[in-house]
């Protein structure tokens, strides 16, 4: 049994101290990037990086787009089957994608947009906007009533209103819906891969597999590869982080 601060090897005994000076926890002696390289051009990392911020920024503008949309209808507009149509929204978000994809994948596929980044963006932004629905719903619910007589007394219309007065009161919860979609498409893996089969039009999350081979494992090329894949959500997070952080203390004030 090996003791605890004592490790026998074959030319010696080494302590601790040794350990901790060249064992795996101990501090790195050179920085070297060859791993980093590898995988890049290995998946050609450059343009697998455009596609998922392609499709990623998309789906965070459209789905942003879509849920403002139909929030102003249902939260304001009060339309009748309102709470039918926010439970129906919530159900949607429940399904798990395991169930949906036999169906995006033949109905991708009868529309000739297999292996296209458009099905991709078009099948995130429904999915990101029935969530993002239901939440700015409830907001826009709560929105004062008196400040929305006011302005049609003055003769703004319902566009007018919306655009000039709802958005940019409703602009901390909106930043917030924006860098959630876009973090969580960053983050999607199952779509993609069933989707976007070519090496052209993969994503992230997709050609992080290419780090694991089929009989043995690169340690250090799946750390490089982990470490290119999260760096960009990194980057896009600390660009919103007060935008964000105002906008959910915000939303537990009120």
């Amino acid at each position: 049994m090996v003791a605890p601060f004592v490790l026998v090897v074959m030319n010696g005994v080494k302590t601790s101290t040794d350990y901790a000076a060249h064992g795996p926890l101990s501090v790195p002696q050179s920085l070297s990037l060859a791993n980093l390289q590898t995988f890049w051009q290995q998946v050609d990392f450059g343009q697998v990086l455009v596609n998922s911020v392609l499709i990623s920024a998309c789906v965070a503008v459209f789905a942003v787009l879509l849920s403002i949309l139909s929030a102003y209808a249902l939260g304001i507009g009060r339309i009748k089957g309102r709470t039918t149509i926010l439970v129906l929204f919530l159900l949607a978000n429940l399904l798990p994608q395991e169930a949906l994809i036999y169906p995006l994948y033949y109905l991708a596929n009868q529309l000739g947009l297999y292996d296209t980044r458009l099905v991709v963006i078009i099948i995130f932004t429904v999915i990101q906007s029935a969530f993002g629905t239901y939440l700015l719903s409830s907001v826009l619910g709560a929105f004062p009533r008196e400040l929305l007589e006011a302005a049609r007394i003055d003769g703004a219309g319902v566009w007018r209103i919306l655009w000039r007065i709802v958005v940019p009161i409703s602009r901390p919860t909106i930043t917030v819906m924006l860098t959630f979609f876009f973090i969580w498409t960053w983050n999607e893996f199952l779509i993609p891969l069933v989707l976007l089969p070519s090496n052209q039009n993969e994503t992230v999350p997709v050609a992080l597999g290419l780090a694991q081979g089929e009989h043995m494992v690169d340690v250090t090329m799946q750390a490089a590869s982990a470490l290119l894949g999260i760096f960009p959500a990194i980057v896009f997070f600390l660009i919103f982080q007060r935008t964000l952080s105002r906008g959910i203390t915000l939303g537990a004030i009120k």
